[in-house]
């Protein structure tokens, strides 16, 4: 019986959102395949781009994914570095392992893998592809693109991504609908989501407050830009509750540009939560402040108003179909305060957006034998 050898690639956080279903889905499909149908081997590879606990491993734990076989450990350093370690540390893995099929996300793990596979004509499956910002100085928006034209299955979460492909000469039968594997992992967590205590020790409201997260250099590196959100978040605390798990990142900056952390009792600063905590507040929140890519499909799924701190958003079915709006720094007041003033739920949820995206993952990948 043909066994089909999948290796699975972990960078950060996004990336174990996809993992955890796709690796449930392989299990289902060993115990319930039929005669004829191949076994599926996994195997997770952890880049290491993540090295902080709160940041990497505590995700590990929470989503149930087992131990990785194979952890590059490249920890944090500029793009190329890190860009760099993966490849040369991926490409022994891979001349050892000979994989049939890498799936890769998009942080920068995604595109250096990718790239040792092309070289070593190994299959590469991107998983959420076809988004696109049209933002090149977003490093994210250059491993897609880079990731896309080299891939040999292109599994999109909705049908924009489609469109963007075909625009860029994809050829059709690469691209799969699939849906989006991230939600697959909200829905499997729901019930422990809503068991966490972290509401009640905080002393918190379903629909009473509002979920912060912020980390990307451009609204956290500019000290002037830094000031005016920090300031914005806690002249808004003293009307309802404001939540702010802070990434390392940004509390880095906010020392090193002398803004106070502690200097406002209903802005509450929290060191990073864990999954089930983050989905539990982005579900009850009243509204979500981020600049998250994973948070605006999150709050769409729980229809919980969504202001996202950027010019673009690579997931524009979240402002199209979701709860989700753009908004700047010039706006973030006014935008807040057209939030508060209306229904509490608004969007829908777009289709294939049903927590069976990775079943259909693993069908085509087995199509494809």
């Amino acid at each position: 019986m043909k066994t089909l050898n999948v290796m699975l690639i972990a960078g950060a956080r996004p990336n174990f959102m996809k993992i955890a279903p796709l690796m449930k889905a392989i299990d289902e499909h060993n115990v319930r395949r039929q005669n004829g149908s191949p076994t599926i081997a996994a195997q997770l590879l952890h880049t290491g781009q993540h090295y902080d606990d709160a940041m990497s491993e505590v995700f590990f734990r929470e989503l149930g994914i087992q131990p990785p076989d194979f952890n590059l450990g490249v920890g944090s350093g500029t793009h190329a570095v890190q860009t760099a370690k993966v490849m040369t540390g991926f490409e022994e893995v891979c001349q050892r392992e000979k994989p049939d099929w890498v799936v890769v996300g998009d942080v920068n793990s995604t595109m250096a893998c990718t790239l040792v596979c092309s070289k070593l004509g190994i299959r590469v499956a991107h998983v959420e592809a076809g988004l696109r910002s049209y933002d090149r100085t977003m490093p994210e928006e250059v491993n897609r693109i880079v990731t896309d034209a080299l891939a040999d299955l292109l599994f999109t979460p909705s049908p924009d991504a489609d469109e963007n492909l075909k625009r860029e000469g994809i050829p059709d039968f690469k691209i799969k609908l699939v849906g989006n594997v991230m939600i697959d992992t909200v829905v499997t967590n729901l019930d422990k989501s809503r068991e966490c205590l972290l509401m009640g020790m905080l002393g918190l409201e379903k629909k009473g407050f509002i979920y912060v997260t912020l980390h990307r250099p451009s609204n956290v590196d500019d000290q002037a830009g830094l000031i005016r959100i920090m300031a914005e978040l806690k002249w808004l605390a003293c009307r309802i509750p404001v939540v702010f798990p802070i990434h390392p990142r940004t509390r880095k900056m906010c020392g090193q540009f002398g803004i106070a952390l502690d200097d406002c009792p209903d802005f509450k600063i929290l060191e990073p939560v864990g999954y089930h905590d983050s989905l539990c507040l982005t579900e009850y929140a009243r509204l979500v402040v981020t600049d998250s890519g994973g948070l605006q499909e999150e709050s769409t799924f729980f229809r919980t108003p969504c202001l996202t701190l950027r010019p673009n958003t690579e997931r524009p079915i979240t402002v199209t179909l979701g709860s989700n709006k753009l908004t700047t720094l010039d706006r973030l007041s006014a935008d807040i305060d057209a939030v508060l003033d209306r229904e509490i739920h608004i969007g829908v949820v777009p289709p294939l957006w049903d927590g069976l995206a990775s079943e259909r993952i693993v069908s085509s990948l087995l199509a494809c034998e």
